[in-house]
């Protein structure tokens, strides 16, 4: 699909002629009409996140003060999507029509939908909110905004009925909240799909859904591939298959010797900008995984030290840098301590023989760092492991942290 097409699929009214565009817009019908006229122009698109913090919002004006290194055929690689990548910096990855149709149309095949129609309620900044609503406009199905607050309050939509069903994307942290309301249950059953991604989900979690027989189709999918490139089908997950599922027909997925997850699809990305990548080749992830016999994905987890909290990705030591500077301390972590809500939840630890200004800590937090990035707890540690060359041991020290909050709320209250 050319770029001028999918412009008229998106019923551009205008047009925009600047050479260069940002997009960081909360409000959905304002940012579909932004992206709809950036796309009938000619320049690049950057997607943006409204509530990047400070440090975000200075690495994104250093990418835009730069010019394009070398150029592509035809519309490619126009579309910028930001991703945290592995690194936690910001970075865009290119996409444009052609990566975004690719992964439209084994969407359809893979869960054999000939239109979608989706509930949003993911920015549609995020590539998985954007992909939500382009499946739709591609396919000429129907795209409804809806609110997480007021879903999450209890405020679910009516849907009316359609022949090839609803389909609604959650990460899951939202599909535990919404386990909690009988309500928001049978709600959720009205699904044909239920996208579940973004972060790990617990095996419990994946139960619990089961249990009323909501059709969850857990996935796998980044931003560099145009979201999901691997989804389990509903019917699987109530069978009681567990696994990130099956590539879709536009991609191929297989482990290198080491475990490391790589990706050929025809929705791979063209690059990070302002660089490009060779059409065509293999992409390596962050993440560990095996494929089996039945060509089923199980992903292990990362291969750096990114948290994924929420759906989003977190890096430590930006973390860590920030508590440092706030409290004059170095003897401070950040780990990623499982989470049946959020899948990991940032937790701030430190030696329980140091001196350290939680309060302080906390401020800082609140006025540097994205909701996202903020410790949910701080804990003093007894032990503080560091093998011989004085590094850090992560994995006691997330242990040590698992163990004593799971004391903590294991622990009866006080008699009276």
């Amino acid at each position: 699909m050319e770029r001028r097409d999918l412009a008229r699929r998106l019923g551009a009214r205008a047009v925009t002629r600047a050479p260069r565009v940002l997009i960081a817009e909360s409000n959905p019908e304002k940012f579909m009409q932004a992206f709809a006229e950036a796309a009938a122009g000619e320049g690049e698109v950057f997607l943006g996140n409204p509530a990047w913090s400070v440090a975000e919002r200075a690495q994104v004006e250093a990418l835009l003060a730069h010019e394009p290194a070398g150029s592509a055929p035809g519309d490619e690689g126009w579309l910028m999507i930001p991703t945290g990548g592995s690194s936690g910096v910001v970075k865009f990855a290119r996409h444009d029509s052609h990566t975004l149709a690719a992964a439209v149309e084994g969407f359809c095949r893979h869960f054999g939908l000939a239109r979608v129609n989706a509930l949003g309620g993911l920015p549609l900044y995020h590539v998985s909110g954007l992909m939500a609503w382009m499946r739709c406009q591609l396919t000429g199905g129907v795209y409804l905004s809806g609110n997480w607050k007021e879903i999450e309050a209890g405020l679910q939509p009516d849907l009316p009925e359609l022949p090839d069903g609803w389909v609604i994307s959650l990460v899951p942290t939202q599909l535990e909240r919404l386990l909690r309301d009988e309500t928001a249950v049978q709600w959720l059953r009205q699904f044909r799909v239920i996208l579940l991604g973004g972060a790990p989900a617990t095996a419990d979690l994946l139960d619990r859904a089961a249990q009323p027989r909501l059709r969850l189709a857990p996935s796998y999918g980044m931003t560099e591939t145009a979201a999901m490139i691997a989804a389990l089908r509903p019917e699987e997950f109530l069978a009681g298959t567990r696994s990130s599922g099956t590539a879709m027909p536009h991609a191929r997925i297989e482990t290198t010797s080491d475990g490391v997850v790589r990706v050929a699809s025809s929705a791979n990305f063209r690059g990070y900008f302002p660089s490009w990548r060779e059409a065509g080749t293999w992409f390596e992830t962050a993440d560990l995984g095996e494929v089996d016999a039945n060509g089923h994905l199980r992903v292990r987890g990362r291969r750096d030290a990114a948290i994924i909290t929420g759906g989003e990705k977190v890096q430590p030591a930006e973390v860590e840098a920030v508590l440092q500077a706030a409290t004059r301390v170095a003897e401070v972590a950040v780990v990623g301590v499982p989470d049946v809500e959020w899948g990991q939840r940032i937790v701030a630890v430190f030696p329980e023989t140091a001196p350290f200004a939680v309060e302080a800590a906390r401020a800082a937090a609140q006025a540097q760092l994205s909701p996202h990035q903020r410790p949910k707890a701080y804990l003093a540690l007894a032990e503080w492991p560091r093998n011989a060359a004085g590094k850090l041991n992560r994995p006691r020290l997330l242990e040590l942290a698992t163990a004593a909050l799971r004391a903590d709320s294991n622990r009866e209250p006080p008699s009276r």
